[in-house]
C-alpha cells in the first residue's frame, strides 16, 4: 500500500540547528513511518510556508504539519482552505491559539502521536475582507498592541505583557458602526475581536464560548471601562469569563460589516495587517481539515 505524503513545514528561528536535530530525532523515533513518506522544510522568511504548501499541494502531498508559532500556523492553513490538504500542528510558538483550542499538546513526542492517530475533522475558517482567520481578527486595543509586539526583538509572553501596559497607557477607545444580518448599530468600543475559536492564544479566552466548527464567530465588544476595573477584566480573560462581564457583548453571527473612522490595523490570529476602514467578516463553514 502506498505510503502517505507529508511534509513538515518548520520555522526555525528559534533554536535553529539544535531545534532541527530535535525534530530529526523525534520522527525517526515516533512517526509511523510505515503509514508516511515523509520530508522537513525549513522556513527562511515572512510567507515562505504559504510558498513551500502551495507547491507541496501542487506535488498532491496530503498531510501539512506546521511547527512554529500562530504565524506559521496562518501561513499553512490560509493556502489549505477549501482543498482536500489536512492542517497538522506541533506548537512551538508563545501563543498557540489554535493549538490549545484543538487541545494538541505542546511536547514534541505527543503531537506526533496526534499525527499517528490520523483523526480528522474539519473546522469553520474566518474570513476578514481578502484574509482567512482561524482563531480570532479584531480591530481595537488588541490590534493595535499586535502591531507594537511586532516590532518588539523577540517574541515571548513576557514581551506581549510589555507591549499590552504599554499601548494601555495611552490608547482611547473608538467608535464603530457595525451591520449585521441587516440591523445597524453603533458602537463606542475598547475592542472588536471575532472569535471562531474561544482564545487569543496563551489561554487569554476572549470568547470562553465559542465553537470552532458550529458555523459562527463570536463578536465580542468590549466597551469602554474605568481604568480601576483593567485588572479584573485581565483576570476574567484567564478565567474564561470575560463574557460575564459588564463592559462586554458578545453576539453570535455569520456575516458583519465593522467601519470606522479610518483605515489602520487590524490583528489576524496575532499578525497587524492593514486594512481599509470598511471590514467585510464571514464564516466559511468547515472549510479546513485539521489533524487533533
Amino acid at each position: 500500500m502506498d505510503k502517505e505524503k507529508l511534509v513538515f513545514i518548520v520555522n526555525p528561528i528559534s533554536g535553529k540547528r539544535k531545534k532541527q536535530k530535535k525534530l530529526k530525532y523525534a520522527l525517526e523515533k515516533y512517526l509511523d513511518k510505515n503509514t508516511f513518506d515523509y520530508t522537513i522544510e525549513y522556513t527562511r522568511y515572512r510567507k515562505h510556508a504559504s510558498k513551500i504548501t502551495r507547491n507541496y499541494l501542487e506535488k498532491n502531498y496530503k498531510y501539512f504539519i506546521a511547527m512554529g508559532g500562530d504565524g506559521t500556523i496562518h501561513e499553512v492553513a490560509s493556502k489549505l482552505v477549501n482543498t482536500e490538504g489536512i492542517l497538522g500542528i506541533i506548537p512551538a510558538g508563545s501563543g498557540n491559539g489554535l493549538a490549545r483550542h484543538l487541545q494538541i499538546p505542546s511536547k514534541l513526542k505527543d503531537a506526533i502521536e496526534v499525527i499517528n492517530r490520523r483523526n480528522i475533522t474539519k473546522i469553520d475558517v474566518g474570513k476578514i475582507n481578502d484574509s482567512y482567520f482561524f482563531c480570532t481578527a479584531g480591530t481595537g486595543f488588541d490590534a493595535e498592541v499586535g502591531k507594537l509586539f511586532d516590532k518588539i526583538h523577540g517574541r515571548g509572553f513576557s514581551n506581549y505583557v510589555k507591549a499590552t501596559l504599554k499601548k494601555f497607557l495611552t490608547y482611547k477607545p473608538k467608535k464603530y458602526k457595525i451591520k449585521i444580518d441587516g440591523e445597524k448599530i453603533k458602537e463606542r468600543a475598547f475592542l472588536i475581536t471575532l472569535a471562531n475559536a474561544s482564545q487569543y492564544g496563551n489561554n487569554a479566552y476572549i470568547a470562553p464560548k465559542a465553537k470552532i466548527d458550529d458555523g459562527y464567530l463570536d463578536l465580542c465588544i468590549l466597551k469602554p471601562f474605568p481604568k480601576i476595573n483593567s485588572v479584573g477584566i485581565g483576570l476574567r480573560l484567564f478565567s474564561k469569563s470575560i463574557h460575564n462581564s459588564e463592559f462586554v457583548k458578545t453576539i453570535k453571527v455569520k456575516k458583519i460589516i465593522i467601519k470606522r473612522n479610518k483605515k489602520g490595523y487590524v490583528h489576524i490570529d496575532g499578525e497587524p495587517v492593514k486594512m481599509k476602514k470598511k471590514l467585510k467578516v464571514e464564516i466559511l463553514e468547515k472549510a479546513l481539515n485539521v489533524l487533533h
